[in-house]
């Protein structure tokens, strides 16, 4: 958000501009979606980079659609927005030379409400492919950055 609107490329250019200047740095690309539901649901895909122990700066993108009929929809839509944008970042990089970069899908579910009977599901449909998938307690990628900007 300092560095106001972005589009994809924009931010992957500063992304790549964060992680040179700190290159022995190990660094981990967090992607998860939140969404809130009134008359439309406005869904938050924010993209996190960490410099482990040293920082980590964010970017969001805000998207509205009609209301979907259940949670299931909605979080599977929640991970299909995460899992592009992942996929397009990992495309990304690979074309710079950052081949084996770890990114992880961060999931607004977890084992305590009524998500909890998705786990497999929409875990299973991250690994599928070939991303890493945290949950509640362990995903503040959906469960804090994103959903800072869903309201």
């Amino acid at each position: 958000p300092s560095h106001g609107v972005m589009d994809l490329d924009q931010v992957f250019g500063d992304i790549v501009a964060f992680i040179r200047e700190d290159p022995q740095a190990q660094h981990k690309l967090i992607i998860g979606t939140d969404s809130q539901a009134r008359d439309e649901v406005t869904y938050v895909t924010a993209i996190v980079i960490h410099r482990l122990g040293k920082g980590a700066r964010y970017y969001y993108y805000r998207q509205v659609h009609r209301r979907v009929p259940t949670l299931r929809q909605r979080i599977l839509l929640e991970t299909s927005f995460s899992l592009d944008v992942a996929s397009k970042l990992m495309e990304m990089l690979s074309r710079r030379g950052y081949q084996g970069f770890n990114i992880e899908i961060h999931l607004d579910i977890g084992q305590n409400g009524d998500t909890r009977d998705l786990i497999r599901e929409i875990v299973g449909m991250v690994s599928g492919s070939g991303f890493d998938a945290k949950i509640k307690p362990d995903s503040f990628g959906a469960s804090s950055v994103a959903d800072k900007y869903t309201k």
